[in-house]
């Protein structure tokens, strides 16, 4: 029976989501919440964003559900920690190949040296293991096998968006009670508030690429192999988790100092506004890099003396990866108190705060009903964009060698080990290109929904 095991950074991650929900909940009884996210989902761009972000995020979660496995019982139990998507990618895991191999290549990408039955040897490109290994003649039958093998993944993709239309059409009749067949024309003609189309082609795209993406995969390396000969697909959807682990955790860490002391430093004012100017004045004064650098050695030095309190190397890599986005939300709740201090010493001037100041409301009254309420579109408008410049900012930091753990699969690790790769002859192009393509993808997906979040909740966009 495998047995379960909750990294910090899972615990953390899955708090989050129960935050979201309770969130969720409490936003369906609020209409001065319910409606802006109502303008957002109905947003051509904010359902298309959002539906990417989603593919994103079960991803994610997936892989923050934590295992050791128990083979063959207690004797023989492995010492490696997996994910329940590392289960459901296991063919892309396990295939791993002797050295680096070109996307959707049958032969490794560097010539060596075969021996022949009768002794000879010669040099030539040697047949993967696994890529094309069904392939009897790769020159004749891989293009073909390609092209066979993607539109199999298009018709399912098709077959499984016509299922989704056919629920959503069903439900949306049963709603109004006149069927799913007027359903699906108000849908497809565009008579309802919510953009159905939008959803239904957004939806057959992704199904699209997951679906040619999991049936080649399994045939090909899709995006190639490394120097190890590791999936690059795989390393690739790995990355995933560290780049929402930065986005959303270092938020975590980030939003209640910069609330408490951006709000607090705006309505008192006097010497907590001096304190607090003077707290984040100095602390912008210090190179963020510097600092993040300093405290990476600092962690990686605890480590090294306290072994024995890591049980695995994930273990040892999660601690570094909940530490970075630590000193990263120390570092990075500046700009949003600066903003929060300017909105409150505003607010404390309008007439109901002062008419509450003058009856007797206690200050922490004032700020709970009046104050805080009305910077929560601020709070979470700068939440939704600093996500994406996290994610970039863990690519930059590994990069640099302060980043995550280099056993910790992540974009920031692909791009560092690419520049080797860059330099030979011929280049070894697509660890790069591939985590370029995912970063790339979310983060556009992160600034196009954080855009429409941001002309729903925003007072001044309101009227436009």
């Amino acid at each position: 029976m495998p047995d379960l095991v909750v990294l910090w950074t899972d615990g953390l991650i899955w708090l989050l989501v129960a935050l979201a929900v309770g969130f969720a909940f409490y936003t369906r009884r609020h209409p001065h919440l319910s409606e802006p996210w109502g303008r957002v989902l109905t947003s051509r761009t904010g359902v298309a964003s959002a539906l990417v972000l989603s593919v994103f995020i079960v991803i994610g979660l997936l892989d923050s559900i934590h295992y050791r496995p128990d083979r063959d019982g207690a004797e023989n139990r492995t010492e490696d920690i997996l994910s329940v998507f590392d289960y459901v990618v296991t063919p892309l895991r396990i295939q791993q190949e002797k050295t680096y191999s070109a996307p959707l290549a049958t032969h490794l990408f560097s010539k060596e040296t075969i021996e022949r039955p009768d002794g000879t040897q010669f040099r030539d490109y040697p047949r993967l293991k696994y890529g094309g290994a069904h392939l009897e003649d790769p020159a004749r039958d891989r293009l073909p096998d390609i092209l066979h093998t993607s539109l199999l993944g298009l018709a399912a993709a098709a077959l499984c968006t016509a299922g989704l239309v056919l629920v959503l059409a069903w439900l949306g009749g049963r709603r109004r009670g006149d069927g799913t067949l007027p359903a699906w024309n108000r849908m497809w003609r565009g008579q309802d508030e919510f953009p159905w189309r939008t959803l239904i082609v957004t939806a057959f795209l992704v199904l699209a690429v997951i679906w040619v993406a999991s049936l080649l995969g399994t045939r090909y390396h899709l995006l190639g192999t490394d120097k190890v000969g590791e999936d690059v697909l795989y390393q690739a959807l790995k990355s995933i988790r560290t780049g929402l682990v930065i986005g959303t955790l270092t938020t975590l860490v980030m939003l209640p100092a910069a609330i408490f002391l951006g709000v607090a430093a705006g309505y008192f004012r006097g010497w907590v506004d001096d304190v607090i100017q003077y707290l984040y004045t100095t602390l912008n004064s210090i190179p963020g890099v510097l600092l993040i650098a300093a405290a990476v050695l600092m962690l990686e030095v605890y480590m090294d003396t306290h072994a024995d309190q890591f049980n695995s190397l994930l273990e040892r890599a999660d601690m570094r990866l909940l530490f970075l986005c630590l000193i990263l939300g120390v570092t990075s709740w500046t700009g949003l108190c600066r903003l929060l201090r300017g909105e409150t010493l505003k607010l404390r001037e309008l007439d109901y705060v002062q008419a509450a100041h003058s009856f007797g409301v206690s200050s922490f009254t004032i700020l709970g009903r009046h104050v805080v309420p009305n910077v929560m579109h601020i709070v979470l408008i700068t939440v939704v964009l600093d996500f994406s410049g996290l994610v970039l900012a863990e690519a930059v930091l590994s990069y640099v060698g302060i980043g995550v753990d280099p056993t910790t699969q992540s974009w920031g690790n692909m791009i560092n080990s690419a520049r080797l790769e860059l330099a030979r002859e011929p280049v070894v192009w697509w660890s790069l290109v591939a985590a370029l393509l995912f970063m790339f993808t979310l983060v556009l997906a992160a600034n196009l929904f954080s855009d429409v979040v941001r002309d729903a909740f925003d007072p001044r966009m309101r009227d436009r």
